[in-house]
């Protein structure tokens, strides 16, 4: 049952992205009005939310965009930096979403932020310490991995409020500014949305392995 799960799953991740890859490429051939640029969009949006100390910045790659609370700068792929477009004004609203949760103290970031040293511990190790408790059969050590395991998924599930907020924050800015209008809004409502839906089938499919770890431990526990 759990390997017909995990092949649901991996159908609907690849239909996701597929559908997100095909949504963003639509939308990226819609424009806006008076010509913005996602790194125009970014810096007005950080203004008139009385952010000043965050800075927009170009990155290499596609679809890489992120928000660095550490660094406070938001990110943008070039396609969104230079874009003027549907795709590129929601993904640069989005990521300043989560510039302005760190302003306010959101506090799933928080956790989320909170947890990050521990889960990046857990994700470099945790592979190789569930490996080593399946080939040797010492239950303390699968216990261990999959306690990791669970930390790492734990974080998926926490991401999404994060992520949805983040959108939420966009599309209100991105209306209230008039950045969209009733020609956009539901477009670039419509690429959040498919954006989000990557960060629930990640969840479930972590959700999903953390549960086939533990059947393989309760299997273990009970031939022994």
């Amino acid at each position: 049952m759990v390997y017909v799960l995990f092949i649901v799953i991996a159908l609907v991740s690849f239909a996701v992205q597929r559908t997100l890859q095909s949504k963003f490429e639509r939308y990226s051939k819609i424009p806006i009005p008076y010509g913005l640029t996602g790194r125009d969009i970014a810096m007005r949006m950080l203004q008139e939310n009385g952010i000043n100390d965050v800075s927009v910045t170009q990155v290499d790659g596609h679809l890489t965009d992120h928000y660095n609370p550490a660094t406070h700068t938001v990110n943008l792929s070039r396609d969104v930096y230079y874009g003027n477009s549907v795709a590129a004004a929601a993904v640069a609203a989005h990521e300043c979403g989560h510039a302005v949760q760190h302003a306010r103290s959101y506090s799933f970031l928080n956790l989320r932020s909170a947890l990050v040293p521990f889960v990046s511990f857990a994700s470099n190790w945790v592979q190789w310490i569930l490996l080593i408790g399946i080939l040797t059969i010492q239950a303390a050590i699968m216990l261990l991995g999959i306690i990791l395991f669970a930390a790492t998924t734990l974080f998926s599930f926490i991401t999404l409020p994060v992520e949805i907020n983040a959108s939420q924050r966009a599309l209100a800015w991105l209306n209230g500014a008039g950045v969209t209008d009733a020609s956009t809004h539901d477009k670039a409502k419509d690429a959040l949305k498919w954006a989000a839906y990557t960060y629930v089938v990640a969840a479930l499919g972590s959700l999903a392995t953390l549960v086939y770890y533990i059947i393989i431990f309760a299997g273990g526990r009970r031939d022994s």
